[in-house]
């Protein structure tokens, strides 16, 4: 998309140039061609690169149960496969949001971490990243985020004690499984429409 874009600024200074001296005037035979035909490039590139940008987009939102997920690599926590997951998912057009408990920071580095640490360790908007306050489970503050943002959930939490309050979790496609296998991670997205069933 560069090179038509600088293709129709020179064309268009070139017309410009051929209108506003008359001895350049000629050069609005080849400039004024030329700037039509960029256009028409420029604007068929740009319909390519949004149509692209849509496809990306088109997978929807996805919130990932990060106290859930850090557990993913080997039973001990780790802020690790939480960033391994974000990343993946991202790569694959979703856009994602991490919900943690409280107590994740303390699991993580022996020191409470607030959303802003948290995002900095996943290189996420501070408003991408949520730590539920002291006392509140996390479970009600994913399943409600994912509801209004008509989300999925990465989780390998059934959430069976929430089925009553949010009973799309009981649904085929709502919560996502994932972890690894021989080093590399895997999303069960069998029942995801549109995705890919490994990373």
């Amino acid at each position: 998309m560069i090179v038509p874009a600088l293709l129709l600024l020179v064309s268009i200074i070139g017309t410009v140039i051929a209108t506003s001296q008359p001895v350049w005037g000629d050069l609005v035979l080849l400039a004024g061609p030329s700037a039509i035909a960029s256009a028409i490039l420029v604007r068929r590139e740009a319909r390519v690169w949004l149509a692209g940008q849509s496809r990306r987009s088109a997978r929807g939102a996805v919130v990932i149960d990060g106290s859930n997920v850090m557990y993913w690599w080997g039973g001990t926590p780790s802020i690790a496969p939480v960033q391994d997951v974000v990343r993946t998912l991202t790569q694959l057009g979703f856009k994602t949001g991490v919900v943690f408990d409280a107590n994740a920071g303390y699991l993580l580095t022996n020191a409470f971490k607030d959303d802003a640490a948290l995002a900095a360790m996943l290189k996420l908007p501070v408003d991408q990243v949520m730590v539920v306050p002291s006392g509140s489970p996390a479970d009600p503050y994913i399943l409600t985020a994912a509801r209004e943002m008509g989300a999925v959930v990465v989780t390998n939490d059934r959430y069976r004690d929430w089925a009553e309050d949010f009973p799309e979790v009981l649904g085929h496609g709502h919560l996502i499984k994932g972890g690894y296998r021989q080093q590399k991670l895997w999303f069960d997205f069998a029942t995801v429409s549109d995705a890919h069933n490994a990373a």
